[in-house]
């Protein structure tokens, strides 16, 4: 079976841009505007690191001096002069000397915005010479490695979608997930991706009574590979590979009578209303076993007020009598 879904390319990593330290943006990135595309780690803005760098200084300094103060006390401990108490503080405050180094040092780290992988500016929201404090917001990024879409299944449909088992996600294995083709229209023309569904979100929506499973696409802005770009936001439909079935008759959807009823063409060209079990229907057809076999004649057409047992004309039925007056005719005419 093929499951219809759609939904909405959306990034799968996503970040809000918020400033560690305080200062003053000194200086920004030409790509770091709404759409600029950067590199992974790759410096989006700076703020002023100079009272940063300068706690840097200070505290290898301090460290330096606490460095010479533990030695000469552990060299006096030794040779039996110093106390063991005064060689512990001597440690003690070599070690918070440490401390102080690295958190100063992550302090200058931190005045550069930076990000841990290759994505695209969703927004920008800060600029060159503005003031920021820890927590300002300075604009949105997300990254470009893999997208997402999330695709609404009712109950019928995930009978016949094998999505990947929560057991197993947990557990780290390799999971192996479903084929789904997503299309949609690009330039005026038909676009279509490979994605694969890689898990469902694990609830029933309580207003739309969905499950929502989630199919990724690899390199959607074709960063790395060749194709056609899937631009976050774009609105498509999903053709999700189902589970295969067997002894499964495809007819029109249109030739279903209410529910579950068909109308059979017997050889004497009289209708049986029969009953039949619907597995599954999409806009075109509906899949039925049990009611009727592969080849009987099935009508497509509206018959109004249908009975078991009346007498109908096919196109097969008509199109031979039609035969058999031509030929009538051309008889009648060779004899004149």
């Amino acid at each position: 079976f093929r499951i219809n879904s759609q939904g909405t390319v959306q990034p799968r990593t996503k970040t809000v841009l918020s400033a560690e330290v305080s200062g003053s943006i000194v200086s920004i990135s030409p790509k770091f505007v709404a759409g600029g595309v950067f590199k992974k780690y790759e410096s989006l803005l700076r703020i002023d690191p100079t009272n940063y760098q300068a706690a840097v200084d200070r505290t290898k300094a301090l460290v330096a001096q606490r460095q010479i103060e533990y030695d000469g006390a552990k060299k006096l401990r030794s040779q039996g002069y110093r106390a063991e108490s005064e060689y512990a503080s001597a440690a003690a405050a070599l070690a918070s000397a440490n401390a102080d180094l690295v958190n100063a040092q992550r302090n200058l780290e931190r005045t550069y915005i930076r990000l841990p992988y290759e994505g695209i500016v969703m927004s920008k929201e800060a600029d060159i010479g503005q003031f920021v404090n820890p927590g300002t917001r300075l604009g949105v990024t997300f990254a470009t490695d893999v997208a997402e879409v999330r695709l609404p299944l009712t109950d019928k449909d995930l009978a016949f979608v094998n999505l990947p088992v929560a057991s197993e996600i947990a557990s780290g294995n390799k999971v192996d997930g479903v084929d789904v083709v997503l299309k949609a229209t690009q330039k005026g023309e038909p676009a279509r991706w490979s994605a694969r569904i890689v898990r469902s979100e694990g609830v029933v929506d309580e207003k739309s009574r969905v499950t929502y499973a989630v199919a990724e696409v690899a390199d959607p802005y074709r960063l790395h590979s060749e194709g056609t770009p899937l631009p976050i936001g774009t609105f498509v439909s999903a053709e999700i590979s189902g589970s295969d079935a067997f002894d499964v008759i495809r007819i029109p959807r249109s030739a279903l009578r209410g529910a579950d009823q068909v109308i059979v063409v017997n050889d004497e060209n009289r209708i049986e209303i029969r009953n039949v079990n619907v597995v599954r229907t999409d806009t075109k057809y509906a899949y039925i076993n049990g009611g009727v076999v592969a080849g009987e004649m099935i009508t497509t057409t509206s018959i109004e007020s249908p009975s078991t047992g009346m007498s109908v004309r096919t196109a097969d039925s008509i199109a031979a009598e039609q035969q058999a007056s031509d030929d009538q005719l051309a008889s009648s005419g060779e004899r004149d």
